[in-house]
C-alpha cells in the first residue's frame, strides 16, 4: 500500500494502521479528530471541510470537527468502513487529490512531534474484566493458595467490575500516589500512601454504537459494537485494595488512575490478526458460546521501568493478548444479558494479561511474587512495588507481513501522594 507520503518502512503508524485520535495544533486552536500516518498528523476536519468525505452522514454531522470521537464512534461499522477506505484511497500515491495540492496539504497535515494529544473520547462509563486465567491463578494462589486460586464462578463468566471514568488518564499524565486504609499484619487499620503500588498490563476496547436499556447484545453482533483499542494500565494500589475489596470488590485501590494509549487502533486494523483463544473448559452457557473459533488477537505486549536514577527503561516483561482466556465478544455478551446499556465511549478493559512463563506476568504483583522475589534493575536498585519517580512505559503492536500495527505507548510516571 504505497503513499505519496516519505514513510519509513518500520513506521509503527503505516496505511495499514490509521489510528483515531484528538489533538491541539502548534497554534492551540481548538481540539479536533486525527490519524496518525508515519511521522505525520492528518487533521480529519480539513478534509471534512474540503467536502473529501463521501459518506453523506459524515458530510451531515461533521464529526471530525468535534472535540472527542464520540460522534464518529456512534455512526456505526459501516460508515467507519467507507471512512476508513477514502482515507487510504486519499493518502495513495496513486491519488492526486491530496498529493498534487500543496496548499490543501500544508493546511491538512502536522508533525506528529508538533501537536498535542488529549483524550480522545468523552468516557461515559469504564469496566475492568478479570480475563485472563494466568494471572487470576496467579493472584488466587498468592491470597487463597494453590488448591483455591480460581473462584468458583471464573471459569463460567467473565468476571468484571465498574471503575471510576472520570480518573482515565492519558499517556504521560502523572500518577499521584493514592492514600487509604492499610491493615497491618497485626493491629487495626491505618492511614496513609499505598507502599505497593503496581501497574496491571491490560488492552482496552473503546464502544461504539450502544444497545437501548433492557436489549442485550448477542454476541453474534457483538464485535459490530468495538470501535477500536487501546493501551490500559490500570494502576493498582494492593494494600489498600487487599483490605478493602470484600465485600464489592475495588473501590480506593483502583479509583486514583488509569492510563491510556493516546491512538484508538479502528479494529479493522487489527482483523488479519485474529486467532485462537486458549480452549474453554466447561463449555461457556448458549449465550456466551461464540459463532467462530478466531476470537482472540495476535497482540504483543511489554512493559518497561525507568527509575529516577536510569537513562535507558529495563523491559519488565512480554506478553501477548492472545492469552486471554474470554474474548471482547464474551466480555460485552455478558456485560449486556441483563441489560445493561453501552453507550458510544464506554470503555471495556481486559483485566490484567499474563501468559504461562513469569517473564510474561503482567503486574508486579506476580512478577516478584507479592515481593518474595524483587526484581533487580541495571541500575542495581530492586523493585518489588513501584516508588516515587519509577516510570512504567507500556507498548503494544501486531506483526504485519512487512508493516507492522502499533499503539503508541501508555506511560505514567508515579509521583508522591504528599
Amino acid at each position: 500500500m504505497p503513499s505519496f507520503l516519505d514513510l519509513d518502512p518500520d513506521t509503527p503508524f503505516p496505511l495499514q494502521n490509521l489510528p483515531y485520535g484528538v489533538f491541539k495544533p502548534r497554534d492551540r486552536s481548538a481540539p479536533r479528530v486525527g490519524v496518525a500516518i508515519g511521522d505525520f498528523v492528518l487533521d480529519l476536519s480539513v478534509l471534512e471541510e474540503a467536502g473529501l468525505f463521501e459518506d453523506a452522514e459524515v458530510r451531515r454531522r461533521r464529526p471530525f470537527s468535534q472535540d472527542t470521537l464520540n460522534a464518529f464512534m456512534a455512526m456505526g461499522r459501516p460508515v467507519w468502513h467507507d471512512v476508513r477506505r477514502r482515507l487510504q484511497t486519499l493518502l495513495d500515491a496513486g491519488t492526486p487529490t491530496l498529493r498534487d495540492d500543496e496548499a490543501l496539504r500544508d493546511r491538512a497535515f502536522y508533525r506528529r512531534a508538533d501537536v498535542e494529544l488529549v483524550l480522545p473520547v468523552d468516557i461515559g462509563d469504564y469496566t475492568d474484566f478479570y480475563s485472563s486465567r494466568e494471572h487470576a491463578t496467579n493472584v488466587g494462589t498468592l491470597f487463597r493458595g494453590k488448591d483455591h486460586a480460581l473462584p468458583p464462578n471464573w471459569l463460567y463468566l467473565p468476571v468484571g467490575y465498574h471503575g471510576r471514568a472520570s480518573s482515565v488518564v492519558l499517556s504521560g499524565t502523572p500518577v499521584r500516589r493514592p492514600h487509604g486504609q492499610i491493615k497491618p499484619e497485626d493491629g487495626p487499620p491505618v492511614f496513609g500512601p499505598s507502599r505497593m503500588l503496581d501497574f496491571e498490563l491490560e488492552m482496552g476496547c473503546f464502544v461504539g454504537p450502544g444497545n437501548p436499556l433492557g436489549e442485550p447484545i448477542p454476541i453474534a453482533r457483538a464485535m459490530d459494537h468495538v470501535f477500536g483499542l487501546v493501551l490500559v494500565n490500570d494502576w493498582s494500589a494492593r494494600d489498600i485494595q487487599k483490605w478493602e475489596y470484600v465485600p464489592l470488590g475495588p473501590f480506593l485501590g483502583k479509583n486514583f488512575a488509569t492510563t491510556i494509549s493516546p491512538w484508538v487502533v479502528p479494529l479493522e486494523a487489527l482483523e488479519p490478526f485474529r486467532c485462537a483463544g486458549p480452549a474453554q473448559d466447561p463449555e461457556p452457557l448458549p449465550y456466551l458460546q461464540p459463532p467462530a473459533p478466531l476470537g482472540a488477537f495476535d497482540i504483543h505486549l511489554e512493559v518497561s521501568l525507568r527509575t529516577a536514577r536510569m537513562e535507558a527503561a529495563y523491559r519488565l516483561c512480554r506478553s501477548n493478548t492472545r492469552h486471554l482466556y474470554w474474548s471482547m465478544a464474551q466480555q460485552i455478551a455478558h456485560h449486556t444479558v441483563g441489560g445493561c446499556n453501552l453507550r458510544p465511549g464506554d470503555l471495556l478493559a481486559s483485566g490484567t494479561i499474563s501468559g504461562p512463563t513469569p517473564g510474561s506476568y503482567g503486574s508486579l504483583l506476580e512478577l516478584t511474587w507479592r515481593g518474595a522475589h524483587p526484581v533487580t534493575l541495571p541500575s542495581g536498585e530492586t523493585r518489588t512495588f513501584l516508588e516515587d519517580g519509577d516510570t512504567v512505559i507500556m507498548t503494544a503492536w501486531a506483526e504485519g507481513d512487512g508493516y507492522r500495527v502499533d499503539f503508541g505507548e501508555a506511560v505514567g510516571t508515579v509521583i508522591g501522594g504528599g
